[in-house]
């Protein structure tokens, strides 16, 4: 991983374009199920910071969030533009960039017990601040958002936290990245 002190490499930003890129079609793959769709996101996001380390995933994700946020169709259901980052479910696209960094921090300081600590706490921070931005799109029905933003989703977050561990430990094996 590079260090905060290194310039960034070609490699660096491909890697991390790469993320970007994952995150936008995990957006499209997508379920409706009400304001907030069930999406291969948060596994991207989690792997991006697994696998790149903290700087290097929020970057990425940051580079996913600014792309949506100009227009460009990233967001689930090819949407794009800040109307969606204001909506019903910005609060956890903006979450992402937090949760990646978060992983990735773990993933680095703790080694393999960090990788699921980091997506625990990943997940946890998109919950937090999706639940919060869906609350107050919903006239600060806190119940009602956890009802409908947090709960359906522990389930499938779980599953794509514990595939995210999976593949990061394999990739960080076998790729040097930074």
């Amino acid at each position: 991983m590079a260090e905060r002190g290194d310039k960034m490499k070609g490699k660096d930003v491909a890697f991390a374009g790469l993320f970007a890129a994952l995150t936008a079609v995990g957006a499209q793959i997508s379920i409706p199920i009400g304001p907030v769709p069930i999406t291969l996101q948060v596994l991207f996001v989690l792997l991006s910071g697994l696998i790149l380390g903290a700087r290097l995933g929020f970057l990425s994700q940051l580079a996913y969030v600014a792309m949506g946020a100009v227009g460009l169709p990233v967001f689930a259901e090819l949407q794009g533009g800040f109307a969606v980052l204001y909506g019903p479910t910005g609060g956890y696209i903006l979450a992402f960039p937090i949760a990646a960094y978060l992983a990735g921090l773990f993933a680095e300081r703790f080694g393999r017990k960090g990788l699921l600590i980091g997506s625990a706490i990943g997940v946890g921070v998109i919950y937090l601040l999706g639940w919060l931005r869906l609350s107050l799109f919903l006239g600060g029905d806190f119940k009602r958002a956890l009802f409908l933003g947090v709960t359906p989703f522990l389930p499938f977050d779980a599953i794509k936290a514990a595939v995210a561990v999976v593949v990061a430990e394999r990739v960080r094996k076998v790729v040097e990245i930074g």
